[in-house]
């Protein structure tokens, strides 16, 4: 039998969590995923897969845990599940870990502090919308493309007006 490259483990004060069995290059697949049912809301364990699609994936896809440094991105595949991609390399014995915000939008579910223990630690899960700037240039490419469909179609244009006035140079 072939090994998968990961397997479920129990990560003591964050429950279970998916770890690596052997090393995963930078934009290599590490997790395909399959959707398991629709859902007719966002939840914890929901992945937002469109603008108002939220789906329930099967598999050990959601045991993956959030980090606000993660080793791995997201990426849609063919049957519109997300696969994760390290964006990072991964070495055997590391946990596999996503930021929840490569794929929703809005996370409102977690109200307690996060636990990542990154040193770039946010303190709180949050989505897509909440995040900085910088942040979301880093996840460029690994992230669900419908996230910047959203923030490209809330983008006020940025036009100057007709009857704008520049200050003159000086």
């Amino acid at each position: 039998m072939m090994d998968s490259g990961y397997q479920l483990h129990v990560t003591g004060a964050r429950g279970e969590g998916v770890f690596a069995t052997r090393s995963f290059h930078i934009g290599e697949t590490v997790m395909v995923g399959v959707i398991d049912r629709e859902l007719d809301r966002n939840h914890s364990h929901a992945s937002q897969v469109g603008a108002q699609r939220f789906v329930l994936h099967g598999g050990l896809v959601t045991k993956v845990n959030h980090s606000c440094d993660p080793n791995c991105g997201i990426r849609l595949n063919a049957g519109g599940a997300h696969d994760y991609v390290a964006r990072k390399l991964i070495v055997a014995g590391q946990e596999i870990t996503f930021d929840y915000a490569m794929r929703n939008y809005r996370v409102d579910h977690f109200a307690a502090h996060c636990l990542c223990g990154s040193p770039h630690c946010r303190d709180r899960i949050t989505g897509w919308k909440d995040l900085p700037a910088h942040r979301k240039a880093d996840y460029h490419g690994f992230v669900a493309p419908y996230l910047t469909d959203i923030d490209n179609q809330r983008a006020p244009a940025i036009r100057p007006s007709a009857t704008a006035t520049w200050p003159s140079p000086r």
